[in-house]
C-alpha cells in the first residue's frame, strides 16, 4: 500500500501557518512603533524641559514664534509649559484672529505627544484617577470628547490625549478635533488679551 508522503500538508494547515506568521509580523511592526513612539514622547518632554526658560522668546517672532510657543508648550506631557499666557499676551500685539490660528494649530500638533503615548502603551497614568474618569468620556463620545476638552483651559488634556491613543482613536480626527478645540481656546485668550489691554488704556 502507498503510503501519504511525509512532506504533504494539509491546505487547511497551510493557510493557519500562514496566519501565524502574519500575525507575529504584525505584532512585532505593532511593538515597535509603540517603542519608538514612547522614545519620541520622551525625548520631547525631557528637550522641552531643558529649554522652558526661555521658550516666552519665541514669541518675539510673531505668528510662526506663537505657533513654536503653542508647540513646544503642548507638546510636554505631564509636565507645564507656558503657552495660553503667550497667547493672551501676544492678542494685543497682533491680530487675534491670526494668534488664536497659529495658537492653535501649533497646540494641536503638540498634543500629539500625548497620543502617541498612549499609542505606546507605556501611558503613565492608566491607574490615576483623573484617566478612569476621563477613559469614558473618550470611549463613550470619541472626537467629540477631545474637541470639548481641548476648548476648555484644563491641566488633564494630556490625559485624554493618552486616552485617545489608548482606545486608538485614528490620528487624523484627534488632530483634527483637537485642533479646532485649540483653536477656540486660543481665539477666547487672544481677545481677552486685546479687550483687557484697552480697558487697562481707559483706565488709566
Amino acid at each position: 500500500m502507498r503510503q501519504p508522503s511525509r512532506s504533504s500538508v494539509s491546505p487547511s494547515k497551510k493557510a493557519k501557518r500562514k496566519n501565524v506568521q502574519t500575525f507575529n509580523r504584525s505584532n512585532v511592526g505593532t511593538t515597535v512603533l509603540r517603542v519608538l513612539a514612547l522614545l519620541v514622547v520622551v525625548g520631547i518632554t525631557v528637550y522641552i524641559y531643558a529649554i522652558r526658560d526661555r521658550v516666552e522668546q519665541f514669541a518675539e517672532y510673531g505668528y510662526p514664534g506663537i505657533f513654536l510657543v503653542m508647540l513646544l508648550a503642548n507638546a510636554t506631557v505631564i509636565i507645564p509649559a507656558p503657552g495660553l499666557a503667550i497667547v493672551f499676551a501676544m492678542g494685543s500685539v497682533f491680530n487675534p484672529i491670526g494668534v488664536a490660528l497659529a495658537g492653535g494649530t501649533g497646540g494641536a500638533i503638540g498634543e500629539l505627544s500625548g497620543y502617541l503615548a498612549g499609542f505606546s502603551g507605556q501611558a503613565i497614568v492608566e491607574n490615576t484617577k483623573v484617566y478612569e474618569r476621563v477613559l469614558p468620556w473618550i470611549q463613550k463620545y470619541g472626537a467629540w470628547a477631545i474637541l470639548v476638552l481641548s476648548a476648555v483651559p484644563n491641566p488633564f488634556f494630556d490625559i485624554a490625549g493618552i486616552a485617545a491613543g489608548v482606545t486608538k482613536i485614528p490620528v487624523w480626527k484627534f488632530l483634527l478635533f483637537c485642533w479646532i478645540g485649540q483653536v477656540i481656546k486660543a481665539m477666547i485668550f487672544a481677545y481677552a488679551g486685546l479687550y483687557s489691554i484697552d480697558w487697562l488704556a481707559r483706565l488709566f
